[in-house]
């Protein structure tokens, strides 16, 4: 008698997986952040930075449960993505210059689209696997979760202080920064760290969108040369 095949888990069931319920939570907590950002500072960086906080708790619940999906990894993505691409054009409107953030807003959208696409195009199941990478510090962030997370946090805290502390809408960002960082206070020792983080951050971003074109080239110089 033939053994019966594997039943297929159904679609539903995936999309109830408890991290990806976690997803549509941080969906729903920057909907509603971003809907009062205006009207209400306080609670538009509360409910942002918990929306962000909650990334690392979709993914501790993908690992306990045994619940890791694709498309949990894309909506976790998505979902990072539109949110910071949100705050930086708020940000936008707020200080001059605005290239400034809409320049971040490409670097972080082209690096990260690179790199996913160049993931499946090397056969790897996560973007994260950069083993063969030749620059250490690209390494070293993907490697290294209390790293990465600092440099993570510290984008989006350096976003959310420089949301907070602007007082009308036509600032312009590098007198802000230097008037906040020459007052001896724990905001300047905050956003000292977080420009730091950000900084390195940025550097990452740029690695990532130059590796990541190098494998797309490879790749049709390869299918080029193939017979």
């Amino acid at each position: 008698m033939a053994p019966k095949p594997k039943q297929r888990p159904a679609k539903l069931s995936v999309y109830l997986y408890i991290p990806n319920i976690v997803g549509y939570m941080r969906v729903l907590l920057n909907c509603i952040a971003f809907a009062v950002c205006f009207s209400n500072k306080t609670l538009f960086s509360l409910l942002y930075f918990f929306s962000f906080c909650c990334d690392a708790v979709d993914g501790w619940c993908a690992r306990k449960f045994n619940q890791v999906s694709t498309f949990g990894a894309v909506l976790d993505m998505v979902t990072d993505r539109v949110s910071t691409a949100c705050l930086l054009v708020i940000l936008s409107q707020i200080y001059r210059p605005s290239l400034v953030f809409l320049s971040l807003l490409a670097l972080d959208i082209a690096s990260h689209w690179l790199q996913m696409y160049s993931t499946f195009l090397s056969g790897k199941t996560s973007h994260k696997d950069v083993k063969d990478s030749t620059s250490w510090l690209f390494r070293l962030y993907y490697g290294n979760r209390m790293f990465m997370g600092y440099c993570c946090v510290s984008c989006e805290v350096l976003y959310i202080i420089l949301f907070l502390i602007a007082k009308n809408q036509t600032e312009n960002l590098m007198n802000v920064v230097v008037e906040s960082l020459t007052q001896i206070s724990s905001l300047s020792l905050l956003l000292a760290l977080s420009i730091f983080g950000w900084s390195i951050k940025q550097i990452i971003n740029v690695i990532q969108m130059k590796t990541a074109a190098d494998v797309c080239v490879l790749y049709d110089i390869e299918k080029q040369h193939k017979p």
